[in-house]
């Protein structure tokens, strides 16, 4: 089994295929796509509207069209979900950043989903434009997309609402039962903690795994863990909805903000449209300087993971 961070970084892994999805069921390229015609939108509070600029540096096709044709993966829990079970109205931290940058560009990015193991192979062929699939930036990549990163995300520390065993850093767990879903990027991490204890003069940790992370998250509930680790942007997400966010809490380490081992994130562009890559970054640029890409993150629990400077191709391994 992989964690869930490691389904984003791997170039080639099985998932679930879903029905097609969004706002549009298929791709229309031949919709007129003036500025104009597509005005403001409201993503998390905030209205964005359309800069001129912005939209007439996009390349030719894509203001002809309107659109920017977004392949995504569902569910992948907070970048892309559905509104409800059984239903193919989208939300998530990947939907809302890509309607705002839509929103700034003057046009529509119209998500439908594709296989992750698929995504990046579809870009290539010309089925989509650009892809938001919680997609770790990686030099491999780099070599067939573009990416501008939105986020760095790594490894994270969910614990009891309060704090109760004040956990601020890796090395409190220290002498602790702590869980961890088993065959995931996050029990190598705990495995790999084990040195720095002994280091510090303290017992190791009693890790825990579990075959899913909601069974350690059932454990942090009955007291028989003082923490869970997982990726950080869902200890994040379930920390902010679990019991109307009663349950738990997410540690910050200060100097881990976007998590332990934390990787960037990024959109993927079809490197055959190299203008298209660079409206996105400012247009991302422009949402991280008026404080609206913080409130999208923050609506998801996950604010200390977004970028201060909208970067292109920042995975440097």
């Amino acid at each position: 089994m992989t964690s869930h961070s490691s389904r984003r970084s791997a170039i080639t892994v099985a998932t679930v295929a879903v029905a097609l999805i969004a706002v549009s069921a298929c791709d229309d390229r031949a919709a007129t796509g003036e500025v104009a015609s597509t005005g403001a939108a409201k993503v998390a509070g905030v209205t964005v509207k359309p800069d001129r600029a912005l939209h007439d540096a996009l390349p030719s096709s894509i203001k002809k069209a309107g659109t920017v044709r977004v392949a995504t993966d569902v569910p992948y829990a907070p970048f892309e979900m559905f509104v409800s079970e059984g239903g193919k109205e989208l939300t998530g931290l990947d939907y809302d950043l890509g309607q705002a940058i839509g929103a700034k560009l003057g046009v529509r990015f119209v998500f439908t989903s594709q296989k992750f193991d698929g995504i990046v192979p579809a870009l290539q062929a010309g089925k989509f434009d650009a892809a938001m699939s919680a997609i770790t930036d990686s030099k491999d990549r780099q070599k067939v997309v573009d990416f501008v990163d939105y986020s760095q995300s790594g490894s994270g520390i969910l614990v009891a609402k309060g704090n109760p065993k004040n956990i601020t850093t890796l090395t409190d767990l220290c002498g602790s039962p702590v869980g961890v879903q088993a065959a995931t990027n996050q029990l190598k991490l705990l495995t790999a903690t084990q040195s720095d204890c002994t280091a510090a003069g303290k017992p190791k940790i009693a890790i825990s795994t579990f075959p899913k992370d909601s069974d350690a998250q059932l454990a942090l509930r009955s007291g028989k863990v003082v923490a869970d680790v997982l990726t950080k942007p869902a200890a994040g997400w379930t920390a902010k909805t679990a019991d109307e966010g009663k349950a738990f809490e997410l540690v910050e380490d200060s100097k881990a903000p976007g998590g332990y081992n934390a990787s960037p994130n990024g959109i993927a562009v079809s490197k055959k449209l190299p203008a298209l890559t660079g409206a996105i970054q400012k247009a991302l640029q422009a949402l991280i300087d008026d404080g609206t890409a913080t409130k999208i993150f923050d609506k998801y629990g996950v604010a200390s993971i977004a970028v201060k400077d909208a970067t292109r191709n920042a995975a440097v391994d």
